[in-house]
């Protein structure tokens, strides 16, 4: 039988366009799976969204949770910038702050050279001690034949100097300059000189310029008249709980910065909470809604629309919303303002949260974070989203089921597509039969007619 290489060629049929027809039929056959596997990676992504607006609910829940909120005082502060922080320590009240000095580094500087980078006469000293305002001393080791630039650069090198070193230029010649690190009396450079091994103080050319000496000192100020002094500029302690920062002050000659601090309790950080949370919450409960909307077509429908993992996860919120505290002085979210409307969502009466915020912070507290962690509401609804959110929580376990469905799909789809593969090839290989069997048809009825005519010419020459 002779071999067609193009279909259709040996028949004239064609069995080409025929061929493609039934590939196109036969791959029909995966459209289901194709529809499947985007219906199943839309629900991922749908469980994603949901899992995204849960973790933003748990957000807002950890900040009802914690009972500093309930004890956060803030520091109102009227006059000439002082300012202040309050910690969750501090109490209530009025203090008036007056500072007549702020706390200043003290500096000292060596008498004049002529060269920075020169060999000093030290004789033969091997360290350079300072000595500071507490009677503390401190020795920094220099090598023989040191230059000012290299005592800067050995003070500077040295963490315990207590001291930064700077080389300063005063039109005639160069001077080593040093500064306290740290402000206050106590860390004031009161001299500098050079010792011997054994410790004795080396006469010499070189040493520190008394009149250059500032001492440091501390700020002075008082708080409701009582006298209080400061090493630094940012006082500690001076007011429970309250940090004052004295150093954007402007003080000349004694002039007295006056401040009046109020430390009061900070009840917009409180409603700010809770309002965060009753808008996380519905914000939530509006991704669910689109996720599971139903609008009487297939196609708009939401990804998760009757699903048994979106009921599951409204049942046990809304279990925990209802269910109340026990123990304390509120014991619904009805008795905070906060209503569970017939949508699902809550609604806050700003009026009586305000009144509680202002009057009753502690029955807020002992409410939402409860006398142990986990017993007030917003514990009851963190350990719920942990539970859900968790690796065997039902999130994750959908999230997981609709992986394992998408990958059974690319299976099925792959074996479909060999399966149809081989019909294929087959139809093909049938094909090919057909226009050669054909084709020899053909050739064979030309053959007959050529004889036949042959035939009937000899006939009639005959006659």
């Amino acid at each position: 039988m002779a071999t067609i290489t193009s279909l259709g060629v040996g028949s004239g049929l064609d069995l080409t366009g025929l061929l493609d027809q039934l590939q196109a039929a036969e791959r029909g056959k995966l459209a289901p799976i194709t529809l499947q596997k985007k219906q199943q990676q839309a629900k991922i992504s749908a469980f994603g969204q949901l899992q995204t607006s849960l973790n933003s609910f748990q957000d807002a829940v950890a900040k009802i949770n914690d009972p500093k909120l309930y004890q956060s005082l803030s520091a109102n502060v009227r006059g000439d910038a002082i300012k202040a922080t309050a910690a969750a320590d501090a109490l209530p009240g009025s203090y008036r702050v007056e500072v007549s000095q702020l706390a200043t580094s003290g500096t000292l500087a060596s008498n004049r050279v002529a060269e920075r980078d020169a060999a000093l006469d030290l004789q033969g000293a091997t360290a350079m001690q300072l000595t500071f305002g507490d009677g503390e001393s401190v020795d920094i080791n220099i090598a023989e034949g040191s230059s000012l630039a290299d005592i800067r650069d050995a003070i500077n090198a040295d963490k315990e100097a207590g001291v930064n070193a700077t080389i300063i230029n005063d039109g005639t010649g160069y001077r080593l300059a040093l500064s306290s690190k740290t402000t206050g009396a106590d860390a004031s450079i009161e001299s500098f000189s050079f010792v011997d091994t054994n410790g004795a103080v080396l006469p010499g050319p070189f040493a520190e310029d008394a009149l250059t000496k500032r001492p440091g000192e501390n700020a002075a100020l008082t708080v409701n008249g009582i006298a209080i002094s400061s090493a630094e500029n940012s006082v500690e302690g001076a007011i429970q709980g309250v940090t004052l920062n004295l150093a954007e002050l402007n003080i000349v000659d004694g002039e007295t910065a006056s401040s009046t601090i109020n430390i009061e309790r900070d009840t917009l950080k409180q409603r700010e909470a809770i309002n965060g949370f009753v808008k996380a919450f519905n914000d939530l409960k509006g991704t669910i809604g689109k996720l599971t909307s139903f609008t009487g077509d297939s196609e708009t429908a939401g990804e998760l629309l009757g699903d048994n993992t979106v009921r599951t996860i409204e049942s046990r919120l809304r279990s925990v919303l209802t269910g109340g505290v026990e123990g304390g002085e509120l014991s619904t979210l009805n008795q905070l303002g906060i209503t569970l409307q017939r949508d699902g969502k809550l609604k806050v009466d700003e009026e009586t949260l305000d009144d509680l915020v202002a009057n009753n912070p502690q029955a807020l507290n002992d409410f939402f974070a409860g006398e142990n962690e986990g017993d007030g509401m917003a514990g009851r609804l963190n350990t719920t989203i942990e539970q859900m959110l968790g690796n065997n929580g039902v999130v994750k376990l959908a999230i997981s089921g609709a992986e394992n469905r998408v990958k059974s799909l690319d299976d099925r789809f792959e074996r479909m597509e060999k399966t149809i593969e081989g019909t294929i090839s087959r139809y093909r290989t049938q094909f090919g039969q057909l226009d050669a069997m054909i084709a020899q048809m053909n050739s064979m009825s030309s053959y007959l007619t050529q004889q036949f005519d042959a035939l009937d010419n000899q006939l009639g020459r005959k006659k």
